[in-house]
């Protein structure tokens, strides 16, 4: 990689920040505690909606968590439109489907209730629908929707993705094999349910994933050249929160104080990444989703400790702070020593929790493409702590890739 791109990613990177200082970020309202899903149709009905789109996934709907929900709204007397077709890494179709049951019904906002995927599809769909002259691919990128968004009420029920603090929707092209952001302050919901109760009876896998997914979010913000002070709080407070519960509640989904601790950090890993960008991981991460709709909390967890070893000793400094932050290391450890011992700390929390090393299905006919799109995605945004040239991406390709049987 050239010296002269290198110095235009951060010249361009340095203004970004400075920015950020200057919009209009807003922090999402919060429902908190057991029950505090109940006390949501109340809400919506005092802020004058009368009809609601929820849009969630097949598998909540069949738990009944969907029903569960509609039920409680029907009961204010708020009709309520369902869409329960969002896949894993949500598709231009899901948000045009979308889109579509809200005109119809002439809903007036969106509650979206699940992980990642539904609340990436409300975004977007709130997106096309305060953009109706503009294509979900024409928003990729940055403060391209720039107009009010019907009212999102994201309701997470998992502890992960963070989605319900972000600027971002993630949507998926099945054909391109592209995975992108839409990025726009419109697009932070207004208020978020964290209730513990909702992800009390996940699958243990999905709990791993999910919270090594907030883990990322956090590590990536703060390792970055973007933090700033408030970032950098909320990120050390995250991942404080997931090294002393995640493996708790992955152990014992009825947990409930480790439940609250675990949608306390994906909030604040969602907040803190939000405003100091995410990195070379999640640009990776994307293609392995676009590719092999690989779910995005365990491409993260696979992926992270791989990156992190890459950064070498650019990142050393704050790793070290964050090994210190989890009591990993004694004080008179040099900070390289501190730093390896937080990136082992990450493979053995995997490791734990049964997540694997290597990424299944990477085909090496794939990788060239795959190395574009995440080159592509990284530069010249992400703030990481090292520039990764199409080198570099390929060797990571190769270190996750798992042996074809």
């Amino acid at each position: 990689m050239s010296a002269i791109f290198n110095a235009y990613c951060r010249i361009y990177q340095n203004a970004f920040r400075g920015a950020v200082y200057l919009f209009n970020w807003r922090t999402p309202e919060l429902l908190e505690g057991e029950g505090s899903l109940e006390k949501l149709p109340a809400l919506i009905k005092e802020h004058g909606f009368e009809r609601v789109l929820l849009i969630s996934d097949g598998t909540l709907s069949k738990l009944g968590i969907v029903g569960r929900l509609k039920e409680l709204l029907d009961g204010e007397g708020l009709f309520t439109a369902v869409y329960d077709g969002t896949r894993p890494n949500p598709t231009i179709d899901n948000i045009e489907e979308a889109v579509g049951i809200y005109n119809k019904n002439s809903c007036g906002c969106i509650v979206a209730l699940g992980g990642g995927s539904p609340m990436d599809c409300a975004k977007a769909t709130g997106a096309r629908i305060a953009r109706p002259d503009k294509t979900a691919p024409e928003m990729k990128g940055l403060l391209k929707v720039g107009k009010k968004t019907p009212r999102i009420y994201a309701v997470p029920t998992t502890s992960g993705s963070g989605s319900e603090a972000t600027i971002a929707a993630v949507v998926s092209n099945p054909v391109t094999h592209e995975k992108y952001a839409i990025n726009d302050l419109h697009l932070i919901p207004e208020y978020a349910v964290l209730d513990p109760s909702l992800p009390k009876n996940l699958p243990p896998h999905v709990t791993s994933t999910t919270g090594m997914d907030a883990l990322c979010h956090a590590v990536e913000a703060y390792v970055g050249r973007s933090n700033t002070a408030k970032t950098k709080e909320y990120a050390v407070d995250a991942v404080k929160l997931i090294f002393a519960n995640l493996k708790k509640a992955y152990e014992n989904g009825a947990d409930m104080e480790a439940r609250r601790n675990m949608q306390q950090a994906s909030f604040k890993a969602g907040v803190a990444f939000t405003r100091a960008y995410v990195g070379n991981i999640h640009a990776i991460a994307h293609t392995l989703g676009g590719f092999y709709n690989t779910p995005h909390g365990l491409a993260n967890a696979i992926i992270m400790p791989y990156v992190l070893d890459a950064y070498g000793e650019k990142a050393y400094k704050k790793l070290a702070e964050l090994a210190d932050a989890v009591s990993l290391t004694g004080a008179d450890e040099s900070v390289e020593t501190k730093a390896k011992a937080f990136i082992a700390a990450i493979r053995r929390l995997n490791a734990e929790m049964n997540i694997p090393d290597k990424a299944e299905g990477v085909k090496d006919e794939d990788i060239p493409k795959m190395i574009e799109n995440a080159y592509k995605e990284a530069n010249p945004l992400y703030p990481v702590p090292k520039i990764f040239s199409k080198e570099d991406f390929y060797n990571i390709y190769k270190q996750i890739q798992a042996p074809i049987v």
